[in-house]
């Protein structure tokens, strides 16, 4: 594996973890009824900085990253859902 490619998949898992862990976003414009929210799981700090530890551990190309990337929009709706509106 060259240093370009190793390089580009660590950022690609600290890409992956940031986006999950920025918690304090807003949405993507996602709005639904505060009834059916699903309710939002908080995470440790422990629990985060060891997930991205594992990220960049992963191997090259590794799918999960790609999940990861997608559970973080996921999340980001949520909290827009469960937002109270003023």
């Amino acid at each position: 594996m060259s240093y370009n490619a190793k390089c580009w998949t660590q950022q690609a898992a600290a890409l992956a973890a940031a986006m999950i862990f920025l918690n304090g976003c807003e949405g993507v414009g996602f709005e639904a009824p505060p009834s059916i929210c699903p309710p939002m799981v908080d995470y440790s700090r422990a629990e985060q900085l060891r997930v991205a530890e594992e990220l960049v551990a992963l191997p090259e190309g590794a799918l999960i990253v790609e999940w990861l990337a997608d559970y973080a929009v996921l999340r980001s709706q949520v909290r827009s859902c469960t937002k109270p509106r003023a």
